[in-house]
């Protein structure tokens, strides 16, 4: 199982980012865990300054703006 976490205070971008990781996930036939993270500390220790952010397996994969779906597939299934 993947553990996916989607770093932003909440914003459109954020909810928009966690339902395209949700949705490719589903798409994949993926397992995958899904945390929201809004807490501005917990972001900034990942090193994220522009959100929405995708952090997969510890490791950030995207930072700013919203993910393109060939690369959030690639970054899935890595």
């Amino acid at each position: 199982m993947k553990d996916i976490k989607v770093l932003g205070p909440g914003c459109k971008r954020c909810q928009a980012t966690e339902e395209m990781v949700k949705a490719a996930a589903r798409d994949l036939g993926l397992d995958v865990a899904v945390e929201k993270i809004t807490d501005y500390a917990a972001i900034a220790g990942y090193g994220i300054a522009s959100t929405p952010g995708i952090v997969i397996d510890g490791k950030v994969v995207h930072a700013g703006g919203l993910p393109k779906e060939d690369d959030l597939r690639r970054w899935l299934t890595a």
